[in-house]
Formats: C-alpha cells, sequence, structure tokens
C-alpha cells in the first residue's frame, strides 16, 4: 500500500469523524462564525507589541514613538512599586520615562510575570528586560545580581553596576519560539542583592527568519554602520521587530562612510527582505578606504566551559550608490574560515544573507572579487548566540490540572507562580519528578482553607503518588475515581466535611497496604460496608432512584408505542424474564444448539468485549454473522443483554450495526450481527488496507471509542455495542443517551469523579478518537514501566513542536505540516480535564470542516503541481536529445 493510498484513506476517515461530529451538534455554525469574526477582529487590532511599564502606577503614551505603556499589574502579583532616585531620573529619545519606576521583589526566590500574546504558541517572540538600579532604596548598592528565566530555561545573569557618575540602563534581548500559549519571564533571587526589574518589550514577530527550532536565539550585536550619529538606537515602531541599531562600530579595517538621501526609494517590503531593515539602517554603509577591497570584524564573546557556542549572522546590503554603467560591485564572504558567494547588488533593493557558525567568535571578511569594478560594501550586521532549551515544561495536562486547582480553590501562594516544577524551584506543597517534562507526584494543601467538594482537576494528576486535602472545609463524597490513579500511594483526608459512602476500591486498597488512606475527622462519613441508614434519608433515597427509572420508562413506552402504531414491533413484559420478545422474522431466536453449530463450535474468535467473546458464524444461507456470546464471568450479564436486543429491535438505522437474532436460554445467551468484514476502526489504526468512508450515525453513542466503529466489506461504517444504553429518542432526533460502563483511556476525567455524565463528556471521548487517529498509538499505550495515556505521550512532543514525531509514521511525507497541526489542535481542544474548558460539537465540526479543506486543497495543489511538471518535462523533451 503506497503513501498515497494511506493518505486518501485518512482522509476518508476524517471524512467520517466529520459527519460523525455532526451528530453532536447543539447550536448553529453561524454562532462560531460570529465567534470567529470577533476574534480576528481583535487580532487585527493588536499592533503585535506588548510594553510594559514595570512599578508604573497608570498606563501612558509615549508622544514621540506612539508606545502606549501597560502597568505590570496584571502580569504579575506580587512585588513591590518603586521609584528611581531624582539623582538617577533618566529621559531617553526612544524610551521617555520608562525606566524610573521600577517593581522589586523582596519575597520569594522567585517571581514570574505572565505574558499571554494573543497569537499563542508555536511562535516566535522579541523579548526584551530592562533594568536601571537608580539607588531606589538609598543604600548605594554598587553591584546587583539575580538571574533571568525565559520559561524554565535560564537567560542570563543581570548584573547591575552603577553609580552616581555613571547614570545608565541596561538591556537583555533574547528571540524566543514558544511552545506554549503563556510565556513567563521569571526573575530568581541567588542571594546578591534584591531582584528587581523596569520594563518588559514583547513583540510578535510574525514570518520572521529570526529564530532557530532547537533553542532561542540572543542578540549580541546589532550594527548600523556608516552614520555620524552619536552612540544611539533606531527602534520600534521605525523597526517593525523592535531591533536596537547601535551606531559606531568599529571594524577592523579602515572605512570612509557612504549614505543616500533617497530613502523613500528602498524597496524594504521586497521578497529579498524578510528581515524589514528600517531604511535609516540601510541608508547608511561603510566600504574600504585608500583603495583596499575588503571590510573585516572580529567578535569574541566569554562561553562556559566545555561549551562552544553556535552563532547566526546576518549580513545587511543595499547597493546606495549610482554605478557608472559597465561597472558592477561583486563580493565574497568569508565566516571563520567558511566561504559564501558571489554575491551581486541591485541599486536600492536590500539584500541578506545569513549564514551560522558553530565556535567561541566571529570572524568575517567581505572581499571583492577580481571581476569587480567597486570595492565591497556593508550596511549592517547582526550576531546571535543560539542558546540551547535544556528544560521544558512540566507536563501540560499536570499544568492544566494544577492552574483549574488554583483557581477554583482560590489558592493565594506567594511562590505559585510561573512552571509550577522549573526553574529553580518547585510551588510549595508540590513536588515534582525529574523527568523530562517533569511530572508533578505529590501536592500538599494541607490546612489551606479549601472548601467546596472535591475538584476533579485533581484527579487529571494522574502520575501524582501522594495528596493531602486534610483540614480544610471540604464537603460532599470521595470520588471512586481516585482507585484509578495507579501511583496513588498516599491519601490524607482526614479534617474535612466529607460525606457518603467511602468508595469500596478505596477500602480495598487500603486493607491490601496499596494505600495509606487517612479519613479521622469526617464525621458524616460513613466508612463502614453496611451504613445506618439516618432517620429522614429513606423518602430522598427512594425518589432519587424512581426518577431516572420513571424516566426511562416513560421514553421507553412512547417510543414503543409510537412503533406499534407504525406496525414495527410487539413487545411483552414478563415477570420471569424481564423481557420476551416477539420480533419481525429477521430478529430470529436461535437455539443454543444452532449457535454452536453457526459459529462451528466457536472455532474463530474475531473480537472481545466486556460482555463476552464475538466469534465469526455462518447461516444456512451462507450469509456470515457475528456471534457475541455471554461469558460466565461477564461483568455486564443479563441486563445488559436485554438493553442491547431492545434497543436494537427498535432503533433501526443504516449506521447501526444490525441485530439478526438472539439467543436466550437460561445461561446461554449470545447475540447475532450482521457481520463487518473489514472489523473495527482501531484495526485500521493498526494497519489493515482499508478505511471507513461516508457516516451519518444519528445517535449519540456515550462509549465512543475505535473498536465500537465497525467496518463492512463496502467500507462503510457502523456503531457497535448498544448493551448498556438507557433511554432513546426517535430516528429523526438521532440522539440514544447511554451509560457506559468506561473504556479504559477514552473516560471523561469529570464524569469518572462525578457519574455525571453530560455532552462534553462525548466530546471528550471524541478528542481521543482522533488523536488515536492521528498518531496511530491506542488510548494506552503499553510500556516498560505500564500504560501510559496517549495525551501524556503527546504532550511533549507539542511542546517540542515536533509534529513528525507525533504524526503516524507511514504518512510521513504524505500528509501537510499545517493540517496534521490543525488535526491535532481540534484533538486537544476537546480534552481539557474539565467539561466547562471543552467546545461545543458544533465548533469541532467546522473545525474539521476546514482541515479537510485545508488538506484537500494540499492536495489538489500537489496534483496539479505534478501534471504541470509532467507537461513541462514532455515539451522540452525533444530539445533535450
Amino acid at each position: 500500500m503506497d503513501g498515497g493510498q494511506i493518505l486518501l484513506s485518512y482522509i476518508k476517515v476524517w471524512v467520517i469523524l466529520l459527519l460523525l461530529s455532526a451528530t453532536f451538534q447543539n447550536s448553529k455554525l453561524a454562532a462560531k462564525n460570529t465567534e470567529q469574526d470577533k476574534k480576528r477582529k481583535l487580532a487585527a487590532d493588536n499592533s503585535g507589541l506588548i510594553s510594559i511599564d514595570c512599578g508604573a502606577e497608570e498606563d501612558s503614551l509615549d508622544g514621540i514613538t506612539g508606545i502606549s505603556y501597560k502597568t505590570d499589574k496584571d502580569f504579575i502579583s506580587t512585588g513591590k512599586n518603586e521609584v528611581v532616585a531624582p539623582e538617577y531620573n533618566l529621559t531617553t529619545l526612544y524610551y521617555g520615562k520608562m525606566v524610573n519606576t521600577l517593581r522589586t521583589f523582596p519575597e520569594g526566590q522567585k517571581n514570574c510575570y505572565a505574558l499571554k500574546p494573543r497569537q499563542g504558541k508555536n511562535q516566535n517572540y522579541y523579548v526584551r528586560a530592562f533594568f536601571h538600579y537608580g539607588n531606589y532604596d538609598s543604600q548605594n548598592q554598587a553591584r546587583i545580581m539575580f538571574d533571568l528565566y525565559i520559561g524554565v530555561n535560564h537567560w542570563t545573569t543581570v548584573e547591575v553596576v552603577q553609580t552616581i557618575e555613571q547614570k545608565y540602563w541596561i538591556t537583555y534581548e533574547i528571540i524566543h519560539y514558544s511552545v506554549t500559549d503563556t510565556i513567563y519571564v521569571c526573575l530568581v533571587n541567588t542571594g546578591f542583592g534584591v531582584p528587581f526589574i523596569n520594563g518588559l518589550d514583547l513583540l510578535f514577530m510574525k514570518d520572521s527568519p529570526y529564530r532557530s527550532m532547537s533553542g532561542s536565539l540572543i542578540p549580541r550585536l546589532q550594527a548600523d554602520l556608516g552614520g555620524h550619529q552619536p552612540p544611539a538606537t533606531i527602534r520600534y515602531p521605525d523597526d517593525v521587530y523592535a531591533r536596537i541599531w547601535w551606531l559606531n562600530v568599529n571594524l577592523t579595517d579602515s572605512v570612509s562612510n557612504i549614505s543616500t538621501e533617497a530613502i523613500t526609494n528602498i524597496d524594504i517590503q521586497g521578497s529579498d527582505n524578510p528581515c524589514r531593515l528600517p531604511v535609516d539602517v540601510l541608508r547608511t554603509a561603510v566600504q574600504p578606504r585608500n583603495g583596499l577591497n575588503s571590510l573585516s570584524y572580529n567578535y569574541t564573546i566569554w562561553h562556559r566551559k566545555n561549551s562552544t557556542p553556535e552563532f547566526l549572522v546576518f549580513f545587511h546590503f543595499a547597493e546606495i550608490e549610482q554605478i557608472a554603467p559597465g561597472e558592477g560591485r561583486e563580493f565574497t564572504i568569508t565566516l571563520n574560515g567558511l566561504y559564501y558567494g558571489t554575491f551581486t547588488l541591485e541599486y536600492l533593493k536590500p539584500l541578506t544573507i545569513h549564514p551560522y557558525t558553530l565556535q567561541d567568535q566571529v570572524r568575517f571578511s567581505i572581499d571583492a572579487t577580481l571581476r569587480s569594478d567597486l570595492p565591497p560594501i556593508l550596511n549592517a550586521f547582526e550576531i546571535f548566540e543560539l542558546l540551547p532549551l535544556r528544560y521544558s515544561t512540566t507536563n501540560q495536562t499536570d499544568v492544566d490540572a494544577i492552574m483549574a486547582i488554583k483557581k477554583v480553590y482560590k489558592i493565594d501562594r506567594v511562590d505559585w507562580q510561573g512552571d509550577p516544577c522549573l526553574p529553580v524551584t518547585t510551588w510549595s506543597g508540590l513536588k515534582c519528578n525529574d523527568d523530562n517534562p517533569p511530572r508533578i507526584i505529590s501536592l500538599n494543601l494541607s490546612s489551606s482553607q479549601l472548601s467546596g467538594k472535591i475538584d476533579v482537576s485533581l484527579l487529571s494528576l494522574t502520575a501524582i503518588q501522594s495528596l493531602d486535602l486534610s483540614n480544610n472545609e471540604l464537603t460532599g463524597t470521595i470520588p471512586e475515581a481516585f482507585a484509578q490513579l495507579l501511583d496513588l500511594t498516599i491519601l490524607y483526608l482526614s479534617g474535612n466535611k466529607l460525606t457518603g459512602v467511602v468508595p469500596y476500591s478505596l477500602k480495598e486498597k487500603s486493607n491490601i497496604g496499596q494505600l495509606q488512606l487517612s479519613l479521622d475527622g469526617n464525621p458524616d462519613l460513613c466508612k463502614m460496608d453496611t451504613c445506618e441508614k439516618k432517620k429522614g434519608s429513606f423518602p430522598v433515597l427512594v425518589i432519587a432512584s424512581v426518577i431516572p427509572v420513571f424516566v426511562f420508562l416513560l421514553l421507553s413506552i412512547i417510543t414503543i408505542f409510537w412503533r406499534l402504531k407504525r406496525g414495527r414491533l410487539n413487545v411483552s413484559l414478563s415477570s420471569s424474564v424481564g423481557l420476551s420478545l416477539s420480533l419481525k422474522s429477521k430478529n430470529q431466536p436461535f437455539t443454543y444448539t444452532e449457535i454452536v453449530s453457526i459459529t462451528n463450535n466457536f472455532q474463530t474468535i474475531i473480537g472481545e468485549g466486556g460482555f463476552g467473546k464475538v466469534y465469526l458464524g455462518n447461516l444456512k444461507n451462507g450469509r456470515q454473522v457475528a456471534v457475541k456470546l455471554l461469558s460466565q464471568s461477564s461483568r455486564q450479564g443479563y441486563k445488559q443483554f436485554l438493553a442491547e436486543v431492545k434497543l436494537l429491535i427498535i432503533v433501526h438505522h443504516r449506521n447501526l450495526v444490525p441485530l439478526v437474532g438472539y439467543c436466550n436460554e437460561q445461561e446461554n445467551m449470545a447475540l447475532v450481527y450482521e457481520y463487518m468484514a473489514n472489523g473495527n476502526l482501531k484495526d485500521q489504526l493498526l494497519g489493515l488496507e482499508y478505511l471507513h468512508n461516508g457516516c451519518r450515525p444519528p445517535i449519540v453513542h456515550r462509549d465512543l471509542k475505535s473498536s465500537n466503529i465497525l467496518l463492512t466489506e463496502n467500507l462503510q461504517a457502523k456503531i457497535a455495542d448498544f448493551g448498556l444504553s438507557k433511554a432513546f429518542t426517535n430516528e429523526e432526533d438521532s440522539h440514544v443517551i447511554t451509560i457506559p460502563a468506561g473504556t479504559p483511556g477514552y473516560i471523561d476525567p469529570e464524569f469518572r469523579a462525578s457519574g455525571n455524565s453530560n455532552k462534553k463528556s462525548d466530546v471528550y471521548s471524541f478528542g481521543i478518537l482522533l488523536c488515536e487517529l492521528i498518531t496511530g498509538q491506542p488510548p494506552l499505550i503499553r510500556g516498560h514501566q505500564g500504560h501510559t495515556h496517549i495525551l501524556q505521550w503527546v504532550s511533549p512532543l507539542v511542546e517540542r513542536g515536533d509534529i513528525q514525531s507525533i504524526i503516524d509514521p507511514r504518512l510521513q511525507g504524505e500528509l501537510s505540516t499545517n493540517c496534521a497541526w490543525k488535526a491535532l489542535e481540534i484533538a486537544l481542544s476537546c480534552v481539557p480535564p474539565t467539561s466547562s474548558q471543552r467546545p461545543d460539537m458544533s465548533d469541532i465540526l467546522g473545525e474539521l470542516k476546514e482541515c479537510l479543506a485545508m488538506e484537500m486543497s494540499s492536495e489538489m495543489s500537489m496534483h496539479n503541481s505534478i501534471e504541470m511538471n509532467l507537461v513541462l518535462s514532455t515539451d522540452m523533451a525533444p530539445n533535450l536529445r
């Protein structure tokens, strides 16, 4: 099977999933489109620059640059506002009075600014931090040092040395590729003075060539050559990338300055100028003096022992002299002994060359060739050092969970900011392991004034080993899902106001020594296997149990009578077996002896589930069937057997697996289905040739998983396994409400904790199914140390931006990267730990349509390109003979 067939098959699957998602719609697509329009308008209104005046009391506008400065109150909640001493006040041309206010951090080892650009993750950003001590504390400190982090990685060590004779401010800059929606800039106290900061700039670098997927870039030098001004700067908005251009950078050879006044004619928007230099930088240049034909420069940087820094160098050229006819300027570049070139320039058209080098210094020369009539020129150059990002942010599922916990319980701890596990220290009461990315393994919220129910977000900390919630004001019941946290060995819940019954699974783990369980101090919590019924509780329990039964019976009666009117069904109730069925001939009863004969004594097993094993069978007329035999040890049992029979004889649809018949002989019970020749979607993901197409199922299943989507011989998808259905409506409504026992990996964590399901539970299962389709991985991935959930497997790859390791290897080179990211973003939007964070299926449908259109467009473009190449090669063939 070639790559094209695989790609076509995957497109078919996306079509089917797209159609499947339509059954979940509860609002019209118009609402989605309106919301998207609002988002686009907000994005269009954003200039891409966030400038923060740290320590300022109010927002301000710089009249010269037009830059709006925001106070930092919305970006950080710790620290103190201060102002520099009057004798240290500075007013600069491009930064106004911004550096005269500052925020200091005398408390806490780590204090972090949370920057949330609208463009979000997987984008490039220019971040600049400003520091001006200005004797704000009247201590006349000569030297202050502290560390600056970008995210969880060390950015630089800030060192401020200042006297009354030297009034200046310093900046540190970085071009950072963010794999998270929130960018944390953290100041870490290292014991050499109180950390402080005066300002922060964050600029979105749209379509910028300044990027490295393997790390961040530190600007070491940005030189504007050929100017006569004193050391000064050109900055935003004159420079759209907010670079600070320094003048009077001396090259080692003698140079002469040249310039032009034709600045309005320099093509700064041209395709050869992706760096978009300001015209004031390009209008000046240097060239060798006294008939020389070479420009050269040396730059050496201190570097850590046993490390060799990697540099990226940008050479910027623009021909600003009108050259006489017949003359030309041609040159080569030599960088650290490597040769690049040759290059020629067009009048007033920028050209940028950006090679990289792996050495502890930058040595370059620009030399005229023997054919050149003129010496070389250089308008500007930049040197960047690559900063490797050695650490990954904490597992995103854990981050989402702990942030939700912080919000729900209104936890206001000074050090609960930035990444939970890194850098340097973790949040108080929290411990992490040394994995990369790290996982949260311990959480102590004892005596933290927590109130309300035990939040479901706690259950998303799937690697947690110890959880202490003692001595709070927690109410409600204990979630049974705590027992599904495989690594949890300590659970302290004493000293709260919990009620209800202690889940049996937790008591069982405690009894066999797998869990230290502390429950003392909850007076209304029943710890016994048989709880004493309190006075007045009987009516409540009866009502609570009768209501769902009554609703179910009402829906069943309405449906049965509606079907009876159409002559579709005859159902009677029997007290002995609970339900006896008088069916149409196609839903025929079978004896157990016939079942044995049909399956050839149960020779061929084609599947297995909670109900029992499924066997291949052949009827006397040659029709193939699938026989699901109830296992004697089945957990689902007789009630579910009857439920599935009742559902499938009432509801008939092309996308439901048809029931051919059944066997009901005391302990020998079986269901006989139409045989699905191509197995299930789960099998397809593991490597079979065909994938299903064209499906619009009419029901909401509430136990969505790949093994419940079966494929006929003609690749038509059909939904199976309805043994746990509880209520259903007519075919026009196309909904069946079910309560699943649950399949590990697909279960909504919120439903697992509370037992209350809603449409967002379906959204979660659908997201897992989509992840399974994109990655080719099962929901629970088997490993040497147990099972890893697919979301835990994919999160670190998403954080690194490694889409090629995420998508199914069989699609390498066949699936467009943009479409893969889009599909993955759709899947991940479905699976936050709390239901309120998930989108409606109507929104997901629209996103899937856009994703499919994107891939179809990409495929068509590739097809057209191939056809064009064939035409061109055919037309040119005679000329090649």
